[in-house]
């Protein structure tokens, strides 16, 4: 071998392992970058993820509690964390008085709330539809006057009340329920108006229903619930009204009262929403997961208030849709079991509860909005294809 063969296999042997620790150093350069994206992705995901708050004026044992924390534990999930929203339950950032909810909502001091519609009228004086005693009709098919309530929430009247909520800064995403509201007492049965003359009936913090009681005969009585509970047990008040699955059972009434009137005279809808601000905050996919999430958990908490009391559609949903099914899924057969004594209104005998509420529609219709009004009526035939009257005649 030549001198010179061995200077060149020198040079190749060297030229060789220099490229092979060039690529070895790529490596590692790479693997570090690799790390430092890794770890800036995390950082930024931290960043991103921000802590929303959630209003509601219960606790967290109600369906309506427990809604609320289904959608936002299904939120949370969904955006793999960078959506948390913490509740703030029983009326924690309003201080207790209810009516202020929808303002602290608009304000963006909460950002989301699943918000009464009672406790939001005096704000939104729209939301009083839902409350003109006798409106919604029993149909002919049991069930029907749900259908009813479901006609105007996702028709025409439901899109106007969404648009009145946003131009006021706030997103309507799906509607709950606490359902209709019937009448109890422990002094004698109700059927006709006239049983209702001079009972002292605790109501709820909204005008209209002290204008309905007074227009049935009734001495109507404003107080919170906690009073109330108390003025039940001492007998210092003869009655109220309320939902039977979200509120009579649960605060077991019956203990007070021995007198139930299944008349089905208002409702009161919730409406899951979100502040208009911290909506348009999100990305499109962002939005999607609240909505979605928002309407699976009002599904839910809508079939807890009606169940027991509908065609049976209701615990199908929970069974079905949830694989749940509630520990009551027939609410009179317990009441009845606990000493309560119904009594249900005939079509006839509720016409005639209506008649006596014509100021009410006098007074408060053009308050509501009569095309709003004219609205949910017309949702109303489209749903059941029957024509139904209110004592009121249109001016427009």
């Amino acid at each position: 071998m030549s001198k010179t063969t061995v200077i060149i296999g020198i040079v190749v042997l060297v030229v060789v392992i220099a490229a092979i620790a060039l690529l070895m150093g790529g490596g590692q350069e790479d693997t570090t970058t690799t790390q430092q994206t890794t770890q800036t992705t995390q950082q930024t995901t931290q960043a991103e993820a921000k802590e929303y708050k959630m209003s509601i004026v219960v606790g967290p044992q109600s369906p309506w509690g427990q809604a609320a924390k289904m959608w936002a534990e299904e939120v949370e999930k969904m955006t793999n964390g960078k959506v948390k929203i913490k509740i703030y339950y029983a009326g924690q950032l309003f201080a207790g008085k209810q009516t202020n909810e929808f303002q602290l909502l608009s304000q963006g001091v909460a950002d989301f709330a699943i918000g009464s519609t009672i406790n939001w009228s005096p704000v939104i004086k729209e939301l009083n539809l839902f409350t003109l005693p006798f409106f919604f009709p029993e149909g002919t098919k049991k069930g029907d006057i749900y259908r009813a309530v479901d006609a105007l929430e996702e028709g025409e009247t439901g899109k106007m009340i969404f648009k009145i909520l946003e131009e006021k800064g706030v997103i309507g995403l799906a509607w709950g329920e606490n359902g209709f509201r019937q009448l109890t007492n422990w002094k004698h049965p109700v059927k006709t108006p006239d049983d209702l003359k001079d009972l002292k009936i605790r109501v709820v913090g909204s005008p209209i229903f002290i204008d309905t009681f007074k227009a049935l005969g009734a001495d109507p009585t404003q107080m919170n619930w906690g009073d109330a509970l108390t003025a039940f047990q001492q007998r210092a008040v003869d009655g109220q009204e309320n939902p039977i699955n979200i509120v009579i059972i649960p605060y077991k009434i019956y203990e007070f009262h021995k007198y139930i009137t299944v008349w089905d005279y208002a409702i009161d809808p919730l409406i899951f929403a979100v502040n208009k601000k911290t909506w348009e905050s999100f990305d499109e996919e962002t939005k999607k997961i609240i909505m979605e999430a928002a309407k699976k958990a009002a599904r839910w908490e809508k079939a807890m208030a009606r169940v027991g009391l509908d065609d049976g559609t209701a615990l199908k949903i929970l069974q079905e849709e949830f694989n749940y099914t509630p520990n009551i899924t027939d609410p009179i057969a317990y009441l009845q079991e606990k000493g309560m004594e119904f009594t249900f209104l005939t079509d006839a005998d509720r016409e005639a509860f209506k008649e006596r509420v014509a100021s009410v529609y006098q007074k408060w219709v053009p308050i509501i909005g009569e095309d709003l009004v004219k609205t949910a009526l017309q949702d109303i035939r489209n749903a059941l294809g029957i024509e139904v009257s209110i004592p009121y005649e249109f001016q427009s």
